[in-house]
């Protein structure tokens, strides 16, 4: 597991080279976005004592497995000190509601523990994080946008290997990311969305931090319109 710094607030954490978890620091520690795949529960509590703080939460944007697939382990390991939160729609998802027509692609648990957490949406706090609604990766996904320097992490809604991709269609650079998305017209929508908030920095849950990241969001927006029609 590897640790990048972004910022003075943000470390970026790298699993099996190309799964990113990120840790947003606080006052009282730290926020957790995302847990990666299953087996990481002991890596990411490391990487936050080494950074000097424990986690307070863990705030999830998508319920897809290398996302949450740590989750279940942190809780335990965790306990009350750690607060969890689910984007609303992908919280229902998981407790076995249909909350949108057809089969949902992507790689979601196929059992999930019904642990106590807050089902969260747009508009929400996290500390000092807003929470965005980006829907279309998944029918809940949402980013979340730090009010002190305009970083923004924003889950599936883009990936960042080689050129950075809205996660809509195929790009061999990561080709996993177009097959797993829900509904091809709302991540563009929502990648849009993202781009409007004009973010300092840019992170994403595959791929590198990109910094000053406006002109590579147009471009990856003018190509998912044009693979998509």
């Amino acid at each position: 597991m590897r640790t990048t710094p972004v910022s003075d607030n943000l470390i970026q954490v790298t699993r099996l080279h190309f799964v990113n978890a990120y840790l947003v620091r606080e006052d009282d520690g730290f926020t957790l976005i995302d847990t990666t795949l299953g087996g990481a529960a002991d890596g990411l509590i490391a990487a936050a004592q080494a950074a000097g703080g424990a986690i307070r939460r863990i705030a999830i944007t998508h319920a897809h497995n290398d996302h949450i697939g740590s989750v279940p382990a942190l809780t335990q390991r965790l306990g009350d000190s750690a607060q969890l939160l689910i984007p609303e729609l992908d919280s229902r998802i998981l407790a076995g509601e249909h909350v949108v027509e057809g089969k949902l692609p992507g790689a979601w648990p196929k059992s999930f523990p019904a642990l106590a957490h807050e089902r969260i949406s747009a508009g929400d706090r996290v500390g000092s994080l807003e929470v965005v609604a980006s829907p279309g990766h998944t029918p809940g996904h949402v980013a979340f946008l730090d009010t002190r320097d305009r970083s923004l992490i924003a889950g599936d809604v883009y990936t960042a290997y080689g050129s950075l991709a809205v996660s809509n269609h195929f790009y061999w650079r990561f080709p996993l990311a177009a097959p797993a998305t829900w509904d091809k017209a709302k991540d563009l929508e929502s990648a849009r969305a993202l781009r409007a908030l004009e973010p300092a920095v840019l992170v994403v849950g595959h791929g590198p931090a990109l910094p000053n990241p406006s002109a590579a969001m147009d471009g990856a927006i003018a190509r998912s319109q044009k693979a998509i029609g």
